[in-house]
């Protein structure tokens, strides 16, 4: 696990300062602390920050081919390495290595751009070929590890694991987009390939990008894989179980697989607690457990971790955060991000990887599970919501559930079979804006009331929802659970699980595995008819039943609690003064991008308990946030 970096002349063959590509490189240090290494010729430079993992003693980076006319910086791991080497050493390339990313460079000298379809992994890599004056870049299907290029105004193109890197080039330009904004406040996050400053990009999960010498147009991303729902199986509901368990079993398996010490995260929940009992059943020593706790009872899943630590003998380590005791991390999460980013539970993600990297490097998670199995309450709504859209015409329910939407109250502090406001609403949506509407973080009406007209006017008419129709409309299935499942695996899972869990672990030198995005696990699963994973109202119906001997009862079926905070309670008691001290700043103000009475109206409502706003708080809090770090208020690293 590590941080790759470089720059590159498609043009020509100028030389790059090896001071520049040393300073852009190691303002991502914290990714890989054991070593770093540069490569420099005319044209080209690469560089990578080395967090040893795997081959501990020849794994350095940049590495070359034999003679040297290939090399590649890599950040990731390649969970079937082992497996690959004897096939190229048939076809006669020779290792000097015991690594995986050599494998990745004599699988481009035998397979070229076709070589990331041999390759089971998380990945993100950078591969310059001498002799075909080409730099091949590519990123894991599920986007677990990340990719950020730019092209700079003279021509060149920088790229980093981290959006950091390229905007820490002297040439690039920081001009924040519009339309990045827009998606921000709408999901938490500015989701890919965008990223917050104009001309900078996130290279899509499952893509290549291959940029040849010479070539007269920038070239466009190419995606080489994609999950297909065709939920065909005829596998029977006790065979389709077993052979679950059997292919949960090799995915963390395979990622066992390190020269330095592993454990795992463990939260009480049903995921990461499905993976320790795993790891357990194929480990002759004790796991190591790490779990984070809150002083909230209502947010407290400690107790449930420590049924499954106690069952299977783990080497459980708990730490308890106490509420409102975290927030110095505020400006620390927003160096790391580089992006303005409001998923809350960056915070005890944070702790988590924080506690668990004293005693491993390697942590192995629960993360994606939820969306291979249809495991949130949002995907159960989304199905009742859809039973109704199948009965009645759009047309029709617009007249009928539009008005409801928009006069029925916002109860925010009534029982939740009275909060209706929202799913009147997205009853008179068709299936994709209602499911874009479910997930907004600030929906439609309140980002208008947030925005200025100015800023409005700057959007050109773009909305968030584009970004779900584009996807939607590759999603090619007509299966209502599966269509939102494909859109959280496009949306929610790379932008916001996946970038959480990247920064949060690369910001400790930890390298978290995730068995539950394996991409042949995902795919099978989506095979599987969408009445196995939601079956009689329960989510992740066949995930629990085949985990039903391994677990106790109450962890896999209480009700869904989340790895969340007591945000509301935060925003109005400990970070009461800092929220309007900064949302009510100059700096938002001359922003020009938000209303200073609606930006008022939600922290009175919000403190004198009538409204909850935690969410609508948190992001603007993150963004200033944002504005701060990137303005050179904080200084960090």
């Amino acid at each position: 696990m590590c941080g790759i970096s470089g720059l590159f002349d498609p043009q020509g063959t100028r030389d790059f300062d090896r001071a520049l590509l040393s300073r852009i490189n190691n303002i991502q240090s914290h990714r890989g602390p054991d070593e770093d290494g540069l490569h420099l010729e005319p044209g080209l430079g690469l560089g990578h920050r080395r967090l040893s993992v795997i081959d501990l003693s020849t794994g350095q980076q940049p590495l070359f081919n034999e003679d040297g006319s290939v090399a590649i910086v890599f950040n990731g791991e390649i969970y079937n390495f082992r497996e690959l080497v004897p096939e190229l050493q048939a076809l006669g390339y020779r290792f000097r290595t015991r690594s995986d990313t050599e494998v990745i460079v004599h699988a481009w000298q035998a397979w070229g751009e076709a070589c990331v379809h041999r390759l089971r992994g998380m990945f993100a890599f950078a591969l310059w070929d001498r002799r075909q004056q080409t730099l091949f870049l590519a990123r894991d299907r599920l986007g677990v590890k990340p990719m950020h290029y730019a092209w700079l105004p003279d021509g060149s193109f920088v790229f980093g694991s981290e959006l950091k890197v390229v905007t820490a080039h002297p040439a690039f330009q920081r001009e924040i987009d519009p339309l990045a904004v827009e998606e921000y406040f709408a999901f938490g996050y500015v989701q890919d390939p965008r990223c917050i400053y104009q001309g900078a990009h996130k290279l899509p999960a499952g893509h290549t990008l291959t940029l040849r010498r010479g070539q007269g147009d920038r070239p466009e991303p190419k995606p080489y894989w994609d999950l297909h729902f065709t939920n065909d199986s005829r596998l029977s509901y006790a065979d389709a179980q077993a052979e679950l368990l059997a292919r949960v079993k090799e995915a963390v398996r395979l990622r066992l697989v390190a020269d330095v010490p592993l454990g795992a995260f463990l939260s009480g929940g049903v995921d990461s607690s499905a993976v320790v009992a795993t790891m357990a059943g194929l480990s002759d020593t004790p796991v190591h457990t790490c779990a984070i706790g809150f002083d909230d009872p209502k947010f407290n899943e400690s107790d449930f971790a420590r049924q499954v630590a106690e069952r299977y003998h783990t080497d459980h380590r708990l730490e308890i955060v106490s509420g409102g005791s975290d927030f110095d991390l505020i400006d620390t999460l927003a160096w790391l991000y580089d992006e303005p980013y409001a998923d809350s539970s960056a915070l005890p993600t944070y702790r988590v990887c924080q506690m668990a990297r004293k005693h491993v490097t390697v942590a192995l998670s629960g993360d994606g599970g939820d969306e291979a199995f249809g495991g949130y309450r949002r995907h159960r709504l989304h199905l009742g919501e859809e039973a109704v859209r199948g009965r009645l015409p759009l047309g029709l329910r617009r007249g009928l559930f539009g008005p409801l939407g928009h006069w029925y109250p916002k109860a925010d502090w009534a029982p939740r079979p009275l909060r209706a406001k929202t799913t009147f609403q997205a009853l008179a949506m068709d299936s994709v804006q209602a499911y874009c509407h479910t997930m907004s973080k600030l929906r439609d009406d309140e980002r208008r009331a947030l925005f200025t007209p100015e800023f409005q006017r700057s959007l050109g008419g773009y909305r968030a929802l584009d970004v779900f129709r584009r996807h939607a409309a590759n999603a090619h299935t007509d299966d209502p659970l599966a269509l939102v499942q494909y859109l959280d695996y496009k949306t929610w899972l790379v932008s916001d699980i996946n970038t959480k869990v990247d920064r949060a672990g690369m910001a400790h030198s930890l390298e978290v595995r995730e068995p539950l995005m394996d991409h042949e696990l995902v795919q099978w699963i989506a095979t599987l008819p969408s009445s196995y994973k939601i079956r009689g109202g329960e989510g992740k119906a066949i995930f629990k039943q085949a985990f039903e001997p391994l677990l106790p009862h109450d962890v896999l079926y209480r009700p869904k609690m989340g790895f969340s905070v007591p945000l509301a309670t935060w925003l109005r008691e400990p970070l009461k003064d800092r929220v309007r001290q900064a949302l009510l700043g100059e700096r938002m103000r001359d922003s020009g991008y938000f209303n200073p009475s609606t930006v008022r109206r939600l922290i009175d409502e919000h403190n004198s308990g009538l409204r909850d706003h935690a969410t609508a708080l948190w992001s603007l809090l993150m963004f200033e946030a944002f504005l701060r770090v990137s303005d050179g208020g904080v200084a960090h690293g």
